[in-house]
């Protein structure tokens, strides 16, 4: 019998051989999915980038030539990479807009009965309107400090209380009163909450009536310097197109310089350093600085649509579920003169974020299909106050409660690998766990905000998903170069934005980039998405966080 079964061996030992070596083939291919999994290249990002931030898109502005050549490329982009329409058979989401170009006064008047003041356009102040009116004209509106315009009930805070602001011209403070102090739980320290952000000042000025709003500028406060003031505050200003209930706005909403403060203050007989003081304390009330301000100016405007652009990957088990990368694909477009240059590129902001995401769908479409949806949307008007993705969040293609999370790409990484990644709104949700493990399988750590006083969290897009519940992740290679240090990161950063934020000199120079870091954080993103796209559970806000409550109210039915 033996040696029946030793010749039969013999006899078919290829054929075993055969079937062995095909069964290790399929066992070593079950074990190992991810060896199909393709990944973000450094030649994928430098190809985009250098294209999108070329002088050929001319700043990427909206209602320019260079939004419909930016439009078309994302569009062919999305295209060729395999990546199908996300709003129907179209690649595109209109968004009404409307351009208000204001003509103002070249001073703006503060006039007492001891003296004038007049302060001069773009040097002491800037100020536009988002009224559609041919004309603003405002004459000898009383002026009132009013802190830092904030209401806030669960600080037990009201800027306001005792005095009606209505037809009155109001100086208010950026940032919150928790800034610069030592108790953490006072608004959230140095942590801006959206009560500091200058968009939330004009809300609640428009709300309570006022006439006209100015946001005093400092520069640690602001977070940038007056030149970024200057630059975003004046010319041609993009908003959503109002409504026929659209909100009541204040007629001119603005900044003013610190010097023209002081000014004021000084001349009406107060010590600007000690109210800023007074505005810190529950203590403090409004009061009139015993100015009447008078100011004018003309407006030409238009009404136009521009164009989010919007594409998707389908899930295979759950379709229906939605996984939204973005980015802003618009930048300045053609403006002030600097040393001879025009053209606001935009490289880092944001031309980095939209090839990272079009790096992300490459190979998103070159690996497995996902089990949920991946959404890739590059939205319009950011710097015009995010207005493309405001309008996304108001007007959703997919729906709220369905989508699962929002990942935001914006200013990337540019000075190459960090060994650690900072999250904007660390704290808030439970996608921090999911970043977590995926910069560990990286080497990296997580470290929270090093600029919470900047209030990052309220000045990119995520922040509009965040404001419908929807959970976001802001994330970014940060603090120490993993070769060169902190002091190096923290020299090149500083450069940034004194010298190229919002600048001409905004551009893509390739000896001078380390796309290293670019390809790490897009990584990053790609494998947070891989990781939330295979799993059937929901991240959530933590407690705490204010945006817990919305996303409850959605009443989800996972």
């Amino acid at each position: 019998m033996k040696f029946i079964c030793d010749r039969w061996l013999v006899t078919n030992y290829a054929s075993i051989a055969l079937l062995i070596a095909a069964c290790l083939v399929a066992i070593s291919c079950s074990k190992q999915p991810t060896s199909s999994l393709a990944e973000v290249t450094i030649q994928d990002v430098q190809e985009y980038l250098a294209e999108i931030s070329s002088d050929a898109y001319g700043g990427r502005k909206p209602f320019t030539a260079g939004e419909r050549k930016t439009v078309a490329y994302l569009e062919q982009q999305l295209k060729s990479i395999g990546v199908g329409p996300g709003n129907g058979d179209s690649y595109i989401q209109k968004v009404p807009l409307v351009e208000i170009t204001g003509h103002p006064a070249k001073t703006m008047s503060f006039r007492s009965n001891k003296t004038q003041i007049d302060l001069n356009y773009k040097t002491d102040f800037v100020g536009y309107t988002e009224r559609i009116q041919d004309t603003i004209s405002i004459k000898d509106s009383e002026v009132i400090f009013c802190g830092f315009g904030i209401t806030a009930p669960e600080y037990q805070w009201n800027d306001f209380e005792g005095i009606d602001v209505t037809g009155k011209t109001i100086i208010v403070l950026v940032n919150d009163p928790g800034f610069g102090g030592e108790d953490e739980s006072f608004f959230k320290g140095n942590t801006m909450t959206y009560y500091g952000r200058w968009t939330y000042k004009y809300e609640e000025a428009a709300r309570r009536g006022a006439a006209a709003v100015l946001v005093v500028h400092e520069t640690t406060s602001a977070g940038y310097p007056w030149f970024v003031v200057e630059g975003a505050g004046s010319g041609a200003k993009l908003n959503l197109k109002p409504g026929e209930d659209a909100p009541y706005k204040a007629g001119i909403q603005g900044w003013i310089s610190l010097d023209a403060t002081k000014s004021l203050f000084d001349n009406a007989g107060f010590d600007f350093g000690t109210e800023i003081r007074k505005a810190r304390t529950h203590d403090f009330k409004p009061f009139s600085l015993g100015y009447t301000m008078s100011h004018a100016l003309t407006n030409s405007y238009k009404f136009d649509d521009s164009q989010n652009v919007v594409g998707i990957i389908e899930g295979s088990a759950r379709p229906e579920e939605y996984i939204i990368f973005s980015a802003h694909w618009d930048h300045l477009g053609i403006g002030k003169v600097v040393e001879g240059d025009s053209i606001y590129n935009g490289a880092l902001d944001n031309g980095s974020g939209i090839a990272a995401v079009l790096s992300i769908a490459k190979a998103m479409k070159q690996s497995p299909q996902p089990e949920r949806s991946i959404v890739f949307l590059f939205v319009t008007a950011e710097e015009q106050g995010l207005l493309g993705s405001q309008y996304y969040a108001e007007n959703p293609i997919y729906p709220v409660s369905r989508s699962v999370a929002n990942l935001n790409l914006d200013g990337m990484n540019a000075l190459g690998p960090m060994k650690y990644l900072t999250i904007t709104g660390f704290g808030h949700s439970e996608l921090d766990e999911y970043a977590k493990e995926v910069t560990m399988k990286q080497g990296r750590e997580i470290l929270p905000d090093q600029e919470p006083e900047k209030g990052y969290f309220f000045r990119s897009d995520h922040f509009n998903f965040a404001k419908v519940g929807i959970p976001a992740l802001y994330a970014e290679g940060s603090y120490e170069h993993a070769e060169l240090g902190k002091d190096y990161v923290k020299e090149k950063r500083a450069e940034y934005i004194s010298e190229r934020y919002h600048q001409p000199a905004d551009e893509y120079v390739a000896k001078d980039w380390d796309l290293r870091g670019i390809v790490q954080d897009a990584q990053f993103y790609l494998d947070v998405a891989r990781k939330l796209a295979s799993e059937s559970t929901w991240p959530g806000w933590k407690e705490g966080s204010e945006f817990k409550s919305i996303r409850e109210r959605t009443k989800l039915k996972n």
